[in-house]
């Protein structure tokens, strides 16, 4: 038998319980009468510590996190629309993943696979969607399809591939 010593209510909810919360207005009341509001990212699994996104001005967010051993009672405030979702879905994906559209990353992943082929590199897609292309079976490149997103165990073969990529992208601008 598992002796959940001092856990809190918070913590005994499943990852299904919590998932509810993800992309709602919450308010968090911790110990210490300690109060959050903000919309929940996510739960940690483990430590059913919660994570709030605030929305400040000039598109700037504030992120805090809510150790799920301080948390005594959580209460949703509003169900986030799709603009929220989307927002907040955008909140730790880099940089460049914002800029490009599924239809941009398609003609990129197509424009540098063409390019490869052209230059004799055996290029391949790969995964559910075909998002990902592999380099002659070692090396892969996910979207935006740029030399940061080059993956391989082999530094040689990731050291030329990346430098290809970015004397093409340099001649694409």
């Amino acid at each position: 038998m598992l002796d959940v010593g001092n856990m809190n209510d918070w913590q005994r909810k499943s990852p299904l319980d919590w998932e509810t919360y993800v992309n709602k207005m919450v308010k968090v009341a911790a110990i210490e009468k300690q109060e959050y509001e903000g919309w929940v990212l996510t739960v940690d699994p483990v430590s059913a510590s919660i994570v709030l996104a605030t929305f400040l001005e000039n598109e700037k967010v504030s992120v805090s996190v809510v150790l799920g051993h301080a948390v005594q009672e959580v209460e949703i405030l509003k169900e986030g629309d799709d603009e929220t979702k989307q927002r907040l879905s955008c909140i730790f994906a880099p940089q460049e993943t914002k800029a490009y559209s599924p239809e941009e990353h398609e003609k990129r992943k197509n424009d540098l696979k063409t390019w490869l082929e052209t230059n004799h590199i055996p290029v391949m897609e790969q995964g559910e969607s075909g998002r990902t292309l592999c380099v002659a079976g070692v090396l892969t490149i996910d979207p935006p399809y740029g030399p940061e997103e080059c993956r391989s165990s082999n530094e040689i073969i990731l050291s030329r591939v990346q430098g290809l990529i970015q004397g093409y992208l340099e001649k694409q601008q």
